[in-house]
């Protein structure tokens, strides 16, 4: 009887093992796990896709001068942008569960090349409302970081921290591919318009990467998640997406974290997207700086936002997510404090003026891996979908002052109230994070 147990014992453990990773041959271990490719994928994606997030700050002086509209009217249309952007990306998360990553981006990839490409014929600020509102808002907020969240969620088990910081640097990547190219374009030939095509055929040349390269799941390749110890099944389709999606938010917004982070990453859009990226280029020529100069400023952010967002993940696997969020927003807006006085110093490119654009840089979506894993730890299942509306309120706060800082512009002549404001905006969101309380996490309802 002894002598058969071990066989039985051994078969046992084999066919558990066999389980656990279903296309491992037997005796040879994976060296590279497949959800690093998919994870390369998504971050090419997303650094094609990050074109039309480096045009806007660019056009506003192009559009005044050609057609006469106000900044106020071309911020409308970039506010318009940044609010369909959020908007659209918990329904997106959502939409990601029913028909599948792939068909999703591809998608979102198309109607933002449409969009941007349909510019060039514009000549009615209603229009441009039409197209790059609209159009490229709808298509953008495809594939938000609730795209980077659905990938991390089911491709990964160990290291989201890590993967989230590097996919949401990939945003940044763009903006240093593109940004100077654009700026470039836009300033040689004295025509916003190849600029516009440029972005348009960077979209649609991702198309083809995302339809061959990139799965949906671990187990359409018979992989389990890295990290997880057992094979993780597909889940069905959900349907009912929107159905799905407001269900979330409404079993979210019951809960105060979800109003603190909604409140805290609004002030981070404003801060970022709807601030320095909408507003700087501009702001910086009206004290004598070239464009091609202060685009390059605004690159240079996108290099060191790349590393800083990288280190906030490998940060968020270690240390407590609020008490970083904290220390970000703080730093974040005592460097808004100061950006007057050196912007004041002249066109040059000047010692101080570094400094500020490095420092920014490393601060500027680092609280992006935090502020997911606080909505992962509390959320569960549903984090996707929930970051998806965090989202929607970072890119409401964004819209709001790429409009109001437009606006301040035409009545008082300069930027500098933007900037102060901003600063106390910051010094709120530290305050609402730190309130935050730890937590466990929600089970998903099904």
């Amino acid at each position: 009887m002894r002598a058969q147990a071990a066989p039985t014992l051994d078969l046992v453990t084999q066919t558990s093992e066999a389980t656990a990773a279903p296309r491992t041959p037997a005796g040879r271990r994976r060296r590279v796990h497949r959800a690093w490719f998919v994870a390369a994928v998504t971050f090419v994606t997303i650094v094609g896709a990050a074109a039309f997030r480096s045009l806007p700050g660019l056009l506003i002086d192009p559009l005044h001068e050609e057609f006469g509209w106000s900044r106020g009217t071309i911020g409308a249309a970039v506010s318009v942008n940044l609010a369909l952007y959020g908007l659209t990306a918990p329904f997106a998360a959502a939409l990601m569960d029913r028909f599948g990553i792939r068909r999703v981006v591809a998608v979102a990839l198309t109607v933002v090349a449409l969009g941007s490409g349909l510019t060039v014929w514009m000549t009615e600020p209603w229009q441009l409302m039409l197209c790059w509102g609209l159009l490229v808002g709808l298509g953008s907020g495809s594939m938000a970081l609730a795209f980077a969240a659905t990938v991390t969620g089911r491709w990964f088990t160990a290291r989201r921290g890590l993967v989230s910081g590097i996919l949401t640097a990939a945003s940044a990547s763009g903006q240093l591919v593109f940004l100077p190219l654009l700026s470039w374009m836009i300033e040689s030939g004295h025509d916003w318009r190849p600029a516009a095509v440029t972005v348009a055929a960077a979209a649609l040349a991702v198309v083809p990467f995302v339809w061959l390269l990139l799965r949906d799941h671990p187990a359409d390749v018979g992989l389990a998640p890295y990290g997880a110890t057992e094979f993780v099944p597909k889940p069905p389709p959900v349907i009912g997406a929107a159905r799905r999606t407001l269900g979330v938010l409404a079993r979210a917004a019951r809960t105060g974290p979800f109003w603190l982070l909604a409140g805290s990453f609004a002030i981070c859009g404003a801060s970022t997207n709807g601030l320095i990226q909408t507003h700087f280029v501009p702001a910086a020529h009206d004290h004598g700086m070239p464009v091609t100069a202060a685009a390059s400023l605004l690159a240079v952010i996108g290099v060191f936002d790349v590393a800083g967002t990288i280190a906030s993940g490998w940060f968020t696997d270690r240390f407590e997510p609020r008490r970083l969020l904290a220390v970000y927003y703080a730093l974040r807006g005592t460097s808004l404090l100061f950006l007057p006085m050196l912007l004041n110093l002249g066109p040059e490119v000047h010692p101080p003026m570094v400094f500020f654009i490095v420092f920014y840089g490393l601060d500027w979506v680092a609280t992006v891996p935090p502020t997911l894993a606080l909505c992962r730890d509390r959320y569960g299942d549903d984090s996707a979908i929930v970051f998806g509306w965090v989202l929607a309120s970072h890119q409401i706060g964004a819209a709001l002052v790429a409009w109001l800082g437009g606006v301040a512009r035409d009545v008082f002549g300069s930027y500098d109230m933007v900037w102060y404001a901003s600063g106390a905006l910051c010094a709120a969101a530290t305050l609402m994070v730190l309130v935050i309380r730890r937590r466990p996490a929600l089970t998903a309802t099904a």
